[in-house]
């Protein structure tokens, strides 16, 4: 494992390649005073992330002594290159997520599982369920998808709706942190400079134990602090199934979610070995980008999630233009994100916070994790979390090798899902679908946001001693 001196000295090229803006105590200054800018606007003023991002980027930018004319210079070229890239694979993952959900096969998904699955072990089950279906799909998607099937469940068998609704959450939560093709992970990635294939890898060995240990388990303990009694209504949703309707098979939707990442494992196995150049590596090696592997998989998705179940072009045009809708908001928080991310390495701010955590003799994992974990305090925001931290790091990443870059991006995404609270959207939504109080979602799905960030994190630095 490199060490975090190590790794700096061989990755602040990039910083030193461009001579700072401002002393040192002035770029310190203005990170503090940018970043702070941030967080006020988001949680006191309760402006949109996406004006807060700019208005904290150009904050920055000119306490950090960069002219006016060009203040928001880094921002927009951080911005253009976001959305350029992991944008376009944001895009690509709602088409797949709305077809999937449109045609049935999540459901099919769930439906299958429960009903191969004994009732003592549906915790578990809800937690494949969830770690499954919501690799397509963004988090409060996955949670509006599910907690009506958890609610259903939870009253067919007379228990404490957490018992299956934890498992499920944490499901949704490890991979919203760690898995690309969530826009967190994929930031991360961007970000530092890591390899998408290796991350996803690691991110999937991470994962599991994580959902195990903040699902499952966690969830034995959790209902006997918050007793809550089985649920006699979901929301006024009517527990009723469309029979006439033509689903997807298991089989195929299961296929389908997961093409994406098989192709892109594949392709990481291929670079890992160094047989990328062979003929059939080479074949993987294109299959595998993620970008090819997302567009293939959208296209299959077409046919498996449109054509095959009835619907006729017209409708599936209709169906990829409305899946664009709910991340309207979500691209431009990215793109913001990039530009504050580049504002924040070009001025040289990253490369003199890197020099502060170098000098504290902090290993490069747990300084990203504790970044991570401190602006998602702060905002409420894990996106917002996943992109600062990830420019603030950088300068330490470009002296990583691959693996260790990869790890660098799972410890930010483990902490960027610590300890959801009352300044998370998230918070407030898992309260009113389960019908808690403050104080009973704190106590539940606070502390499983708590639970799995730690393990995670602890996961992490365990596979970077070993890897």
């Amino acid at each position: 494992m490199l060490t975090l001196a190590s790794a700096v000295t061989g990755g602040l090229h990039l910083a030193d390649t461009t001579a700072p803006a401002a002393p040192t105590w002035q770029l310190i200054v203005a990170a503090v005073v940018g970043i702070a800018t941030i967080v006020l606007l988001i949680t006191w003023a309760k402006i949109h992330p996406f004006l807060a991002l700019i208005i904290g980027s150009g904050v920055l930018a000119a306490v950090a002594g960069i002219g006016v004319v060009k203040l928001f210079d880094s921002f927009t070229a951080g911005l253009g290159s976001t959305v350029g890239s992991t944008g376009v694979l944001i895009a690509l993952g709602a088409i797949i997520g709305k077809l999937l959900i449109d045609a049935g096969g999540a459901d099919q998904i769930v439906d299958t599982i429960l009903a191969k699955t004994p009732a003592q072990r549906v915790p578990w089950a809800m937690a494949v369920a969830a770690f499954i279906i919501g690799i397509p799909l963004f988090f409060e998607v996955g949670v509006v998808l599910l907690i009506p099937v958890v609610m259903i469940v939870a009253r067919r068998a007379k228990v404490n709706p957490l018992l299956v609704g934890i498992p499920a959450l944490a499901g949704l939560s490890a991979l919203h942190g760690l898995i690309p093709p969530h826009p967190g992970p994929l930031l991360a990635i961007a970000g530092l400079h890591a390899d998408l294939g290796i991350t996803l890898g690691l991110g999937l060995l991470v994962a599991i134990p994580t959902v195990i240990i903040a699902g499952p388990v966690l969830a034995r303990i959790l209902v006997r602090w918050v007793p809550l009694a089985p649920p006699t209504h979901v929301l006024g949703v009517a527990e009723t199934t469309d029979t006439d309707r033509k689903r997807p098979s298991f089989g195929v939707s299961i296929g389908v979610v997961l093409m994406p990442v098989v192709l892109m494992l594949i392709r990481a196995v291929f670079d890992v070995t160094k047989t990328q150049t062979s003929g059939i590596g080479s074949v993987f090696e294109f299959l595998g980008e993620p970008l090819v592997a997302l567009l293939l998989t959208s296209l299959v998705a077409l046919f498996a999630f449109g054509l095959a179940v009835g619907r006729t072009r017209a409708q599936l045009q209709d169906l990829v233009g409305s899946s664009f809708l709910p991340i309207a908001g979500i691209l431009l928080i990215v793109g913001a994100g990039g530009g504050f991310k580049q504002t924040l390495v070009d001025s040289g701010v990253g490369g003199v916070i890197a020099n502060g955590i170098t000098s504290a003799h902090l290993d490069p994992l747990l300084a990203g994790w504790l970044v991570a974990v401190f602006i998602r305090v702060a905002t409420g925001s894990a996106t917002v979390a996943t992109i600062t931290a990830a420019g603030i790091m950088a300068p330490i990443a470009a002296g990583l090798d691959p693996t260790q870059a990869a790890l660098l991006v799972l410890a930010v995404g483990a902490g960027s899902v610590f300890l959801s609270h009352v300044n998370d959207a998230g918070f407030w939504l898992v309260k009113e679908y389960f019908g808690m109080t403050v104080g009973q979602t704190f106590k539940t799905w606070s502390l499983m946001e708590t639970v799995l960030s730690v393990v995670a994190g602890g996961v992490v630095m365990l596979l970077g001693l070993v890897i």
